[in-house]
């Protein structure tokens, strides 16, 4: 049975923010994707989380159908803000915040930047860890420029083979359907982000317990990262996906949950 409930917009921190709801029961929980994905992409995934939590998925401003344009900023402390402003408009307290690769980056900055902010915990999934100095992250401009120029024509699920190889058919046809709503100076400014601003920083003041969970074939985060971050957040958790990569519950459903486990409090496995 789906827990689906609908899909809603609110006026928060400026601008229209759009969001799919499911469960509506329980712990609320917000879920903030990668770069590149918005919210109905995630789906397969808010349908199991909406089994215990009050789901809601966000669109990131310049992606789906939340506001977008040349006339909006897409910094990582307007898109963090954006979190917490959403959350006050509809009233959620107490709420845990999930977030994937950028959207990991963007819940984490939500914390530290709103300390007193009604969050629980947190869930950091494969964030990248590059910044000043740092190692690179591994996607490149043009995988992401590319498919979103060519979205713009129309695409098929065959046509995204070429980006996204070890997908299903289901998937492929989802992100063909819905890459074009990606707003390309939106994707470019967070991959150059991910660049120029450090998140260690946020660490050692996240008052929040967090959970970061590691991509075993992702190429993300390494050993060498993790020891560092737990060195900057002592009570930090961290858990693996070993057969993942990055887009962790795209190549492994099962494994995304193991990892997640009872870090929220229930256990999906």
């Amino acid at each position: 049975m789906s827990t689906y409930l609908y899909g809603g917009q609110v006026q928060a921190n400026g601008i229209r923010q759009h969001y799919l709801r499911y469960g509506g029961k329980g712990q609320p929980l917000i879920l903030v994707p990668g770069i590149t994905s918005p919210a109905i992409t995630w789906g397969f995934v808010a349908q199991r989380l909406g089994e215990q939590f009050d789901t809601y998925v966000l669109d990131v401003r310049g992606r789906g159908l939340s506001a977008s344009g040349p006339a909006l900023a897409y910094d990582t402390d307007t898109c963090a803000d954006d979190i917490i402003a959403f959350a006050s408009a509809l009233g959620l307290a107490g709420y845990h915040l999930v977030g994937h690769s950028m959207g990991a980056r963007f819940i984490l900055r939500a914390a530290t930047r709103h300390p007193a902010a009604a969050i629980e915990r947190l869930v950091l999934i494969d964030p990248p860890v590059s910044g000043p100095g740092r190692r690179e992250y591994p996607g490149k401009l043009p995988w992401y420029v590319d498919s979103i120029r060519q979205s713009m024509t129309g695409m098929s699920a065959e046509d995204m083979l070429a980006f996204c190889p070890t997908w299903s058919v289901e998937q492929r046809a989802l992100r063909a359907e819905w890459l074009h709503t990606c707003f390309e100076p939106a994707i470019v400014q967070a991959l150059e982000e991910f660049h120029s601003v450090d998140i260690h920083g946020d660490f050692p003041v996240l008052r929040q317990p967090a959970l970061l969970m590691v991509a075993g074939k992702g190429g993300v985060i390494l050993p060498e990262d993790e020891a560092e971050l737990r060195a900057l957040q002592p009570a930090l958790s961290i858990s693996h996906a070993p057969h993942a990569g990055h887009m962790i519950p795209w190549d492994d459903f099962d494994g995304f949950f193991a990892a997640l486990g009872t870090f929220l409090g229930p256990s999906f496995c």
